[in-house]
């Protein structure tokens, strides 16, 4: 969780970066500042559960008293000095973080082999220092701070960057949590929940400007320095030998300092000197070593991007700079989404239009306007015309198609690739369900009829044909979902598309998903997917099934309610 190492830096290597405060002390000085406000706390309560979850016969689990009576009494604590508590939930995962979301599934896999071989060998529960967190608590805890009057909100997507944005636009007191990645954010101060002594309310608050100081970095360096280190966008070993070059060139190896802090000392003092020599002249591809992983590496520094803030790594060419072999770049804030966007000038019109780029090729692309949306679309050259066309995203393949000319609306419609022909065919949509769909060619009537694909057999179906011969849900774009609602910090930018056709519906549970008032039901209705984490089970014990398994058919009854039948298919 967080980036790779810069926890054990700053315990071991920076201890001034940790400073003892007092919350009591804290809301005072705010209070005096704000006159009239509340003093308020950003809880991270992932990285509560632990502290909050004390009971010593933990294996079993289901010491619910106990634990109730320790959330009333953190809540009361805090209430009893004038501190207001919002608690953020992770909501869902989101894909460019699932396959670290594996990896600790998997590394917990581990860990529960461990307790359950300690349990057979010992015939007694391990201690506390083999904890692990009861299956189920996190969900019980929403409903237990709601039970407790307390504003609890389940996360659209990270739980940190959300927690991050709302400590920053609201002016709160601070985050208090357990992740390094709040060391990255520029938000409100950063407080340990694993350091609070609730009897006093004091804690350890991480100072990310000593940090900066340290390292000889701006706050604006850090997404920067995150990424290189290893974060949950980017994985370690994506750098590794980028690092150890860095190591080898660092003239200020310091001997009281383990391996991983002078490499984080390198890296810094790596970027510092790139700074000095080639912030805002050159490209980061053109300064670092990115290779293929460009996109991957712009997307991690952007995630750390709270709406309004930029960064000055991302390249801008000074305005006035015009090159003859080159577009005129520069950046602008979209409106909605709060995320810089690149520009370039149009050599017809001479007016700048904004860019994207094109996840395939790496390359930067215009976009145009969609008249009817009002949203910008990527642009790509009609071979045959030589002109510029619009793209948009095919909902099967995920990738970018090209638009063409219905002649009889006049209305420009999207293209997919025929999986037969390979030729692009038109893509309609369907009056009664409101699925695009593709035109294909009837030999026998000599025009186009709406097809669409039999996700296991790859078949082509005609529309209409029985739902019991599909066995997924069809997935529709959902129009009111507005691009702010799901903050994209990458450089592919996609309209959400959901499992359902109906957007009121969908905008109920969305509602209902953030307050943390239902379980699973925006997840199956928005994605189709359904995370099962880890449980206290034992995997060598082959005569009980896991209960992932044992409780699938009450999943699939969920599916089929929520999505009429055709959910059976759910990613389970």
């Amino acid at each position: 969780m967080g980036v790779r190492g810069l926890q054990g830096f700053v315990g071991s290597s920076c201890p001034h970066i940790c400073t003892v405060v007092n919350f009591k002390d804290l809301a005072e000085q705010h209070r005096s500042r704000h006159p009239g406000g509340t003093p308020t706390i950003v809880v991270d309560a992932m990285c509560c559960l632990r502290y909050w979850y004390t009971p010593d016969s933990w294996i079993c689990g289901g010491q619910w008293r106990e634990y109730f009576s320790a959330l009333r009494e953190f809540v009361k604590t805090f209430t009893a000095v004038g501190i207001k508590l919002i608690f953020f939930f992770d909501g869902m995962v989101e894909q460019n973080k699932r396959d670290e979301w594996v990896k600790r599934r998997l590394k917990n896999n581990r860990e529960i082999a461990r307790i359950f071989h300690y349990i057979k060998s010992n015939k007694e529960q391990p201690g506390r220092n083999m904890f692990f967190i009861p299956s189920g608590l996190a969900v019980f805890t929403r409903f237990a701070l709601k039970t407790l009057g307390q504003e609890t909100r389940c996360s659209l997507q990270e739980a940190d960057y959300e927690v991050a944005s709302y400590g920053l636009q609201n002016d709160c007191l601070g985050i208090l949590g357990e992740d390094t990645d709040y060391l990255i954010y520029d938000t409100c101060p950063y407080f340990s929940i694993s350091e609070l002594c609730l009897d006093s309310l004091d804690t350890v608050m991480l100072c990310r400007e000593k940090l900066c100081q340290s390292l000889g970095l701006g706050l604006s360096d850090l997404p920067l320095l995150a990424c290189l280190l290893g974060n949950d966008v980017i994985p370690e070993g994506m750098f590794e030998s980028f690092r150890y070059k860095c190591l080898s060139s660092y003239t200020s190896v310091r001997e009281n300092f383990d391996k991983k802090g002078n490499i984080i000392l390198a890296v810094a003092d790596h970027i510092a000197k790139v700074r000095r020599l080639h912030q805002g002249e050159k490209k980061l591809e053109e300064i670092l070593p990115l290779g293929t992983n460009k996109a991957l590496f712009y997307k991690g520094v952007a995630s750390y991007l709270l709406p309004g803030q930029r960064s000055p790594w991302f390249f801008q060419k000074p305005e006035g700079v015009i090159t003859l072999d080159k577009p005129v770049v520069s950046m602008i804030s979209g409106p909605e989404s709060h995320w810089e966007v690149p520009m370039c000038t149009d050599p017809e019109s001479k007016q700048e239009v904004p860019m994207c780029t094109d996840p395939e090729s790496g390359r930067d692309v215009p976009v145009c306007t969609d008249p009817e949306s009002g949203r910008d679309v990527p642009v790509c050259t009609d071979p045959e015309s030589g002109r510029d066309v619009p793209v948009c995203t095919d909902p099967a393949s995920g990738r970018d198609v090209p638009m063409c000319t219905d002649p009889e609306s006049g209305q420009d419609v999207p293209m997919c690739t025929d999986p037969e022909s390979g030729r692009d065919v038109p893509v309609c949509t369907d009056p009664e369900s409101g699925q695009e769909i593709s035109l294909s060619s009837d030999p026998e009537f000599k025009q186009e009829v709406p097809m669409c694909m039999r996700s296991e057999s790859k078949q082509k179906l005609p529309v209409g044909t029985n739902p019991e011969f599909n066995p997924e849900a069809p997935m529709f774009t959902n129009p009111e979902i507005k691009q702010e609602d799901t903050i994209n910090t990458g450089p592919e930018m996609k309209q959400q598309v959901t499992m359902v056709s109906d957007p009121e519906i969908l905008q109920v549970a969305r509602a209902h998903h953030v307050q943390a008032e239902s379980y699973l039901v925006y997840n199956i209705l928005s994605s189709g997917e359904v995370e099962c984490s880890n449980s206290l089970e034992d995997e060598l014990d082959q005569a009980l099934p896991s209960q992932a398994f044992v409780y699938r058919p009450v999943r699939q009854r969920v599916y089929s309610l929520l999505l009429g039948g055709g959910g059976v298919g759910t990613r389970v």
